[in-house]
């Protein structure tokens, strides 16, 4: 059930290489780290013979999973694996592929919008799951049998969720289109932390490029500090008070003390001297390499009745497709379809074209139209310059 010498590793991920896919899932803790700390990798095949591998007490070298993980033929099945990518990420240096997240697949068939894997388990598989040891900390040695069934049962019934959004996907014609949103998921740059941008994640209120300039050079400090701690952030410094550090710049430990969340001992320390010495770099820094303001585009007054009739015309064809709307079009991509004819955005490609995509570009030409009919919204062609429907 849990594997904790390496010859055993090494026989089941030799056994696993020979499956068509392998269902993952990892527990981990991040509260007071800055890396998630991976507690625990549980992996079953198509035979649900399940196992955990213990790489805190076993002290394994875990290259035999990795070459698993990276394995073209074997299919990598997660449930909004995005976290555990990013664990494996970084003990790899590589992405995990090929894979395909059940979550995706579930907004492509209908289950509404992030479905939750419980949910999920739930709907299609209607087990009772025993949720008691979903907050454990599973750092704790040893693990409990009754911690270790939950664990695995996450990857066994992952199994049978699998089998049935594959062919729920195959039946619809729908399967290219889970495997078209990998392009993230396999960007090393969704896993990557990099301190000079970690900035960006950062509200400011009148944001200009001296106040952002020196909001960049404070977060990658606090950034760089985090990682080589391995803290979080907020243990550091909160985002408050990086913010109001770069929109006050504060030029002596009296000011920087009178911060939001900026202790008088951390004012007055070599920590203080340190977040005063970076403000006064980053002011007298190169101007030509302050981050430039991105203003919000400003809609036309005109246009607000067309982004109505847009978000109308998603919720319509999401409907009738049976589709998440949050998969096919954000608040923002409506807007842009609804200012620019034939944007380059994601609307504009692939399967979301054919669902929304070519549907809104009618609908502004005015060829398309929305209507009730038997009490029901109906998708209506309009002739080229007809007054209403025909």
């Amino acid at each position: 059930m849990i594997i904790k010498n390496q010859d055993e590793l090494l026989h089941f991920c030799k056994k696993l290489s020979h499956e068509p896919f392998v269902t993952i899932d990892t527990e981990f803790l991040r509260e007071k780290t800055y890396y998630p700390k991976l507690c625990l990798i549980q992996l079953s095949g198509p035979d649900k013979d399940a196992k955990a591998i213990d790489p805190i007490e076993g002290q394994l070298d875990l290259e035999p999973l990795f070459d698993l993980l990276l394995n073209e033929k074997v299919l990598k099945i997660f449930h909004a694996g995005r976290q555990d990518m990013e664990i494996f990420y970084r003990l790899m240096g590589k992405v995990v592929t090929p894979l395909f997240d059940t979550q995706i697949a579930a907004m492509v068939c209908g289950y509404g919008d992030s479905v939750g894997y419980e949910g999920l388990v739930k709907n299609i598989l209607n087990p009772q799951i025993d949720k008691s040891s979903q907050f454990t900390d599973w750092s704790n040695r040893p693990l409990s049998e009754k911690q270790l069934n939950y664990a695995l049962g996450d990857v066994t019934h992952l199994v049978d969720i699998y089998h049935h959004l594959s062919q729920e996907l195959e039946k619809r014609g729908r399967t290219s289109w889970v495997f078209q949103e990998k392009e993230i998921l396999n960007d090393p740059a969704t896993y990557e932390n990099l301190p000079e941008d970690a900035y960006k994640r950062i509200k400011i209120r009148s944001p200009k490029p001296k106040t952002l300039a020196i909001l960049r050079d404070l977060a990658a400090w606090r950034e760089k500090r985090a990682q080589d701690k391995d803290i979080p952030r907020p243990w550091v410094l909160r985002d408050d008070a990086l913010a109001d550090m770069a929109s006050q710049a504060p030029k002596d430990a009296k000011h920087l003390s009178k911060i939001r969340n900026v202790s008088k001992d951390l004012a007055n320390g070599n920590t203080g001297d340190m977040l005063l010495k970076i403000i006064r770099q980053a002011e007298k820094s190169d101007k030509s390499t302050w981050p430039k303001v991105v203003k919000k585009k400003q809609l036309p007054p005109n246009i607000s009745s067309t982004i109505d009739m847009l978000k109308l015309l998603l919720k319509v064809q999401c409907a009738d497709n049976d589709v998440a709307t949050k998969l096919v079009a954000g608040k923002d991509d409506i807007e842009t379809l609804a200012i620019e004819d034939a944007p380059d955005i994601n609307i504009m490609k692939g399967w979301r074209y054919e669902v929304f995509g070519q549907y809104a570009q009618e609908l502004k030409k005015g060829t398309l139209a929305i209507g009730l009919k038997d009490n029901e919204i109906k998708l209506f062609k309009v002739s080229e310059g007809s007054e209403g429907f025909k």
